[in-house]
């Protein structure tokens, strides 16, 4: 088996699961491994959890990048467009939610590495949407930003406990509601 089947096992399994209750005998169970062979790559929880956040932070960049290549879509369309990306996860039973935000609870220490990886795609989070927010020419893109992320925050955190598609709906309807008016702002309109 390839290393990434393994990490894309072991990230369906920490989305059904969460964080705390997966163990490294439950990925061996689903990879079809002995345990001392996946041990042998990850000899701990800790060490998967990582890797698995890396292959994911990397999955999610590709995705932005070919996002934001995508000639075919507006800019309002690219930055709207994790809610359909959520929706496709949910129509296949996939409940992502935040990995990234639940791994700081479990490694709240600033320093950890898991934890300094979680940011580190936060922060790229943040960059793809205030870069989009720019090309539109609102008015403070980092605030409208700031707040459009919160919004998708919220939705994969709620994702993580209710596994609710109508949660990924009323994100979705507020991030086009945050960036009408913010459109409608720079535009005068609300002056």
């Amino acid at each position: 088996m390839q290393r990434e089947d393994v990490l894309g096992k072991a990230l369906q399994l920490l989305e059904i699961k969460g964080i705390a209750d997966t163990t490294l005998e439950m990925v061996a169970n689903e990879a079809n491994l002995p345990l001392d062979d996946l041990q042998r790559f990850w000899p701990d929880k800790e060490a998967l959890l990582y890797d698995v956040l890396r292959y994911l932070s990397q999955q999610v960049d590709i995705w932005r990048r070919q996002l934001m290549l995508n000639e075919e879509l507006s800019s309002e369309q690219k930055l709207l467009a994790r809610y359909s990306a959520l929706t496709e996860c949910v129509s296949n039973n996939r409940y992502p939610g935040c990995l990234f935000i639940a791994a700081c609870t479990f490694y709240p220490d600033p320093e950890h590495p898991i934890h300094q990886l979680a940011d580190l795609q936060k922060r790229a989070a943040h960059a793809f949407t205030h870069e989009l927010l720019t090309k539109l020419e609102v008015d403070d893109p980092t605030m409208v930003a700031k707040q459009m992320e919160l919004v998708l925050e919220g939705c994969l955190s709620r994702l993580l406990v209710k596994r609710s598609q109508q949660d990924v709906d009323t994100a979705h309807r507020l991030a086009e509601d945050i960036l009408r008016f913010a459109q409608c702002r720079s535009g005068g309109a609300l002056t």
